[in-house]
């Protein structure tokens, strides 16, 4: 992967992975999904589902 992968919930951009040592760091573009700001996930999938569980609880 180069560059980022933008990651959307539904209509909503949740903001970007970006590739990095050790997995695929998350930067928020939404309000919403600033408490996962920053986070490192394993795989673009992990950091997707944390982010539509996120936005369930939300609802």
């Amino acid at each position: 992967m180069t560059g980022g992968q933008i990651i959307e919930i539904g209509d909503i951009t949740a903001g970007i992975v970006i590739a990095e040592r050790g997995g695929f760091r998350f930067f928020s573009s939404e309000r919403r999904f600033d408490g996962l700001d920053r986070t490192v996930f394993r795989s673009v999938a992990h950091a997707s589902r944390a982010l539509r569980e996120l936005a369930g609880r939300r609802h």
